[in-house]
């Protein structure tokens, strides 16, 4: 049996390549497939089975790309009306050479959420692996909250019974294979794991030392965010998403050019927070390149070209690549020679200013700043620092009428990132005095100042 492990940045989304004997399986592809479609040539297997453990929330699924291009079929739980593809059932067996993949579903997640049990019957006819999709995580459970706030309850019962009545009792040794690791939206704190078995799972996993009771009030307490591009992922991945075959091509823009087109799309400065602040083109938001993974989809509209800003241009496929996987095609071009070639020209330049956590210690009780926090509920409930007002970054842009023009504009989160996005965004809305405090609460803590709850 070959088995591998695809990983996508950012989104901390897992996929998997099974195969045997020549045949092979993917288990929730990402929409550039190409490294599918290279293990399938380097082990000589063709693919024949594209699986979806649930309707995505959080990327665009690449199972049509893919079939589209190794003419596989797509299998996916059958309590949605999906536009493509098969429904497959509980108990649904399909065989890749000597591997059998048996369907199990494990609703609660979403509805129509399955997890796919392997066994390699050329050793042994005991269970070997579980892909378990959102359901179970290395160290915490899928939320429940997608469906909305009046179906958390039903929903945290559908997901303890798929955990304890299936997954649990397929046998301590099974290994579990989730489709996100640590940093994913979909589980509120996903342990850093390659992998977990089910016996470690039911010692160290918090939600499954719970009955069913508290494990629904642990459920409906839960806050996570759910960001405004999850709805575009789930119509995309419900009813398919366009068919690239290839990757969009982003024209190198000349100055000329860049300029010319400024205004008719969404220009992107994709450098860090410390290079953004020191000097960047004006009216551009700032989303750090790693993190154009899940901002992206916060911040932009699908409706508009998208522009992208940066150093030196040697990430630009890359970039291209984290931008369509959240269903953003129409990526325009890129100023050619980065940010150097604006400055050099004699191009107009702003700044942010740039605070030391010392600099905010020494003057948090200044009536002249507005101390902005801009992390999410949760952790700000875990402790910030005291003054602080909390507007979480993906909701700042509707509730500027909450910060006030006349004072100076201090903004943090955890390492000075998120804090960045939210300094742009201000500085695009007329606030001129605009501080990103570098470090943010990572340094504030290393420094040994006190937070608050």
């Amino acid at each position: 049996m070959i088995f591998e492990i695809i990983k996508s940045e950012g989104i901390a989304h897992k996929s998997y390549f099974i195969g045997s004997k020549g045949e092979s399986a993917v288990i929730d592809p990402r929409r550039d497939c190409d490294s599918y479609v290279d293990y399938s040539k380097k082990y000589d297997m063709e693919i024949t089975h594209i699986f979806e453990t649930h309707c995505n929330e959080d990327y665009v699924i690449g199972s049509r790309e893919l079939s589209k291009r190794v003419n596989a079929g797509i299998y996916h739980g059958k309590n949605l009306d999906f536009a493509y593809g098969n429904p497959v059932s509980e108990g649904n067996k399909f065989n890749i050479g000597s591997v059998e993949l048996e369907i199990l579903e494990t609703p609660g997640h979403t509805d129509e959420s399955i997890s796919i049990v392997l066994t390699d019957k050329e050793v042994s006819d005991d269970i070997y692996m579980i892909f378990t999709g959102d359901a179970l995580f290395a160290g915490e459970v899928g939320r429940t909250d997608l469906y909305g706030e009046d179906k958390v309850q039903e929903m945290a019962g559908k997901l303890y019974d798929s955990i304890f009545q299936k997954i649990l009792p397929l046998g301590d040794h099974v290994l579990v294979f989730p489709a996100h690791g640590s940093g994913s939206v979909c589980g509120a704190d996903i342990r850093e794991s390659e992998f977990t078995t089910i016996g470690y799972e039911k010692k160290t996993n918090h939600a499954l030392q719970m009955n069913k009771d508290d494990f629904i009030k642990l459920k409906l307490n839960e806050k996570m965010v759910k960001a405004p591009y999850f709805d575009k992922m789930v119509e995309y991945n419900k009813n398919g998403a366009p068919i690239l075959c290839r990757l969009p091509y982003p024209h190198p823009l000349t100055l000329d050019n860049f300029k010319k087109h400024m205004n008719d799309t969404q220009v992107v400065d994709v450098r860090m927070a410390a290079s953004y602040s020191g000097g960047h083109i004006p009216d551009t938001l700032n989303i750090w390149k790693h993190g154009l993974t899940y901002f992206a989809g916060w911040m932009l509209n699908y409706e508009d070209p998208i522009t992208i800003v940066d150093e030196n241009n040697e990430y630009i496929d890359q970039i291209t690549r984290y931008l369509i996987r959240l269903g953003y095609d129409n990526i325009f071009g890129y100023l050619a020679g980065g940010f150097t070639s604006w400055y050099t020209k004699g191009e107009e330049i702003e700044t942010v200013d740039i605070w030391s956590v010392h600099e905010l210690k020494e003057r948090q009780n200044d009536e002249s700043i507005f101390i902005l926090d801009v992390r999410e509920s949760g952790e700000w409930e875990d402790g910030y620092i005291e003054g602080a007002y909390h507007i979480y970054v993906g909701d700042l842009e509707y509730c500027l009428n909450e910060v006030p023009k006349d004072k100076s504009i201090i903004v943090y989160c955890d390492t000075g990132n998120r804090a960045s996005i939210a300094a742009s965004i201000l500085k695009n809305n007329g606030y001129e005095r605009v501080a990103n405090v570098l470090g943010s609460i990572r340094a504030w803590k290393a420094a040994g100042y006190p937070l608050v709850k």
